[in-house]
């Protein structure tokens, strides 16, 4: 068998892999659709602070509700990669998107996966298939999990003044807003101020003791 017959096999190997990927039925999206919606929410319960019945939980019980959910929610949305790669605005739409997103965001624990995920996203970002900002998020996220420093600066600290930080740095301080402009975030110093405020709000007793009355924002 000579190459370009090897070549040409390969090409409709690959065109038959992708078509079925692209192939899905009505019922199967929403399936899909469904299932983002009870993950996304389920998701969004673990992230935050315990609210209802989860304020009884001891912080042992908290973590291990929150390791459940975040894996759980992980391998329901590798069987959906798997099967239909990145979910973007064509396979579904923007606000199933985010949620995939989301989910994909939390899943520390599978960093393979977030990686593999990240560069599926990426091409669909090429093709105007997905949300630029939700790549510089999960790029910034996984940086920081391996202890180095981030391209966009969404990965916050917070000072012992209540100042939110770019957690561990920044690759590139100098050309940082042009960078979060290309990926449609705001300038750095309007996301800093806007999560201090955000976060002051959040522990305004805490800052009350310690004379802080309103947010330290950066000039």
């Amino acid at each position: 068998m000579n190459n370009k017959l090897i070549n040409l096999i390969l090409i409709i190997l690959v065109n038959m892999v992708v078509s079925c990927k692209n192939n899905i039925t009505d019922h199967e999206k929403k399936d899909i659709k469904n299932d983002l919606d009870r993950m996304y929410k389920i998701d969004q319960i673990a992230a935050f602070i315990p609210e209802g019945k989860y304020k009884n939980y001891t912080q042992q019980q908290w973590e291990t509700f929150k390791d459940s959910v975040f894996t759980k929610n992980t391998l329901q949305a590798k069987k959906i990669f798997d099967k239909y790669g990145y979910p973007g605005f064509s396979l579904l739409d923007k606000e199933k998107e985010a949620k995939f997103w989301a989910i994909i965001q939390h899943s520390d624990k599978f960093p393979r996966f977030q990686e593999k995920v990240l560069r599926s996203l990426k091409k669909q970002i090429k093709k105007n298939n997905a949300s630029p900002e939700h790549y510089a998020l999960l790029y910034d996220r996984i940086k920081v999990k391996k202890n180095e420093k981030q391209l966009f600066g969404t990965q916050l600290d917070y000072k012992s003044n209540g100042q939110a930080i770019p957690k561990i740095g920044l690759m590139d301080s100098v050309n940082i807003d042009k960078l979060r402009k290309q990926y449609h975030l705001e300038p750095l110093k309007e996301y800093l101020n806007f999560m201090t405020e955000r976060h002051f709000q959040m522990n305004k007793n805490i800052f009350a003791k310690e004379g802080i009355i309103e947010p330290i924002l950066y000039k």
